[in-house]
């Protein structure tokens, strides 16, 4: 049987889980490959520390180097995270003459031009299933599976960080933060979450799929975000008693004016399977031209679910696949995209809506004149006491019909300004 010989950059949780696949189950890796997957070095930060997995003698080093310059080695699985070092390490494998694999959304998302560019000069390929969703075979879907459909609009749970979070809120187990330092205890969540509470991480994950499912190439930091570390859970048992769950979606929508990117806190019917995505699974849906929707659900996160992508990824490559696929999608190349990015403001939708406010006669009546003016219906109106004892004020929660970002954010801000309006407490997409 043929050997492809191998090296890993980076042994932490996926890359231990990556080493264990090929170790481990090398004959069931040999077996869809064709081909034995040979692991030649491990390059790692700290060669004293201790490792989970069983390694040859010998495999690991601290010396970047010794992969660089292994003329045996062919493939290499690039698993470090962050921008710096991780974009030079890239950059000298490449050089050097390696196809590599990856699962750093983080420096696609900030520097994908610029390595797809230069793999393609130097005949090099880039892998990147487990940069997104961890295990979810999101990227070969929809670059390969449904290549036949234009593809009409993507709606994913891209985080399981913070999709714990808001399923630990939406059971009435905490607040937020207790429920952010139960996903930290379990291991869901960083020491540092801020990445992926605040909607970066999803917002990375979105400038990917959008730039394969419609051919944009968009800065992640321009896609307009919102994360969950405002949310109150009053509004998780409001939104419950009008038929919703209060989700982080990632959406992508191809209308006639344009393309529309948003991560936001939306609602989602009770019942449709995004809603029912709960604690650190992700989940994508795609609708098609051709196929319809098509729903995507699995473990985004963690070592053996992500491994699982990077594995399949280096199978792949090993075979050519990889080196069929990149070159022919070009994707990150200079050629024009087909669709453009809209302003979000003209995006259409249903909206709740919620107002603190002081109970008096023609409270409903100056705020429906103010919606009106912006051309905004109500479809519901419904008045709720708030939860501290002894308060004079109540939570007014509105339903809108369709109307446009841009027209509700022009009522809201005028809503605010009136006498009785003590806050604008939330204000939240519906997803239909």
């Amino acid at each position: 049987m043929e050997t492809t010989y191998v090296a890993l950059v980076g042994m932490g949780t996926v890359g231990t889980g990556v080493a264990q696949l090929l170790l481990d189950l090398g004959d069931r890796t040999a077996r869809y490959a064709g081909r034995s997957l040979w692991i030649n070095h491990i390059a790692v930060r700290d060669v004293s520390k201790r490792r989970q997995a069983d390694l040859p003698q010998g495999v690991i080093t601290d010396q970047l180097e010794r992969i660089l310059h292994d003329p045996q080695v062919t493939l290499v699985a690039h698993l470090v995270g962050g921008i710096e070092p991780a974009r030079s390490i890239m950059l000298a494998l490449l050089e050097n003459g390696k196809d590599v694999v990856t699962a750093n959304k983080a420096l696609l998302a900030e520097h994908g031009p610029e390595l797809f560019d230069r793999a393609r000069h130097l005949g090099r390929t880039i892998a990147f299933e487990a940069a997104v969703a961890g295990g979810i075979p999101i990227i070969a879907n929809i670059a390969q599976c449904l290549a036949a459909n234009k593809i009409l609009s993507l709606e994913g749970i891209l985080n399981g960080t913070s999709n714990f979070v808001v399923t630990q809120m939406d059971e009435g187990a905490g607040t937020y933060q207790q429920s952010l330092e139960t996903a930290q205890q379990r291991g869901f969540a960083e020491e540092d979450p801020t990445l992926d509470i605040d909607g970066t991480d999803a917002a990375q994950k979105l400038a990917i799929l959008a730039h394969l499912a419609f051919g944009v190439t968009i800065r992640w930091q321009d896609i307009p975000r919102r994360g969950i570390q405002n949310l109150n859970l009053e509004d998780f048992r409001l939104t419950q008693a009008l038929g919703y769950r209060i989700k982080l979606i990632a959406y992508a929508k191809l209308l006639d004016f344009g393309l529309q990117l948003m991560v936001s806190p939306m609602l989602v019917k009770i019942g449709t399977p995004l809603a029912e995505v709960r604690e650190n699974y992700n989940a994508i849906r795609v609708v098609g031209d051709a196929v319809g929707p098509v729903f995507f659900h699995g473990q985004g996160a963690g070592a053996m679910p992500t491994a699982s992508a990077v594995v399949a990824d280096m199978i792949d490559t090993a075979l050519g696949r990889t080196k069929i696929t990149f070159h022919n999608l070009k994707l990150w190349s200079d050629r024009e995209s087909p669709v453009k990015v809209s302003d979000v403001g003209k995006l259409p939708g249903r909206y709740y809506l919620r107002l603190v406010v002081h109970e008096q006669p023609d409270v409903l009546a100056q705020i429906a004149e103010i919606l009106g003016h912006h051309h905004i219906s109500v479809a519901s109106v419904n008045l709720h006491d708030v939860t501290q004892p002894h308060d004079a004020k109540v939570s007014l929660v509105i339903m809108t019909r369709e109307t446009r970002e841009a027209s509700l954010m022009a009522a809201v801000s005028e809503i605010s300004k009136l006498p009785f309006v003590a806050a604008v407490a939330e204000r939240l997409k519906v997803l239909d």
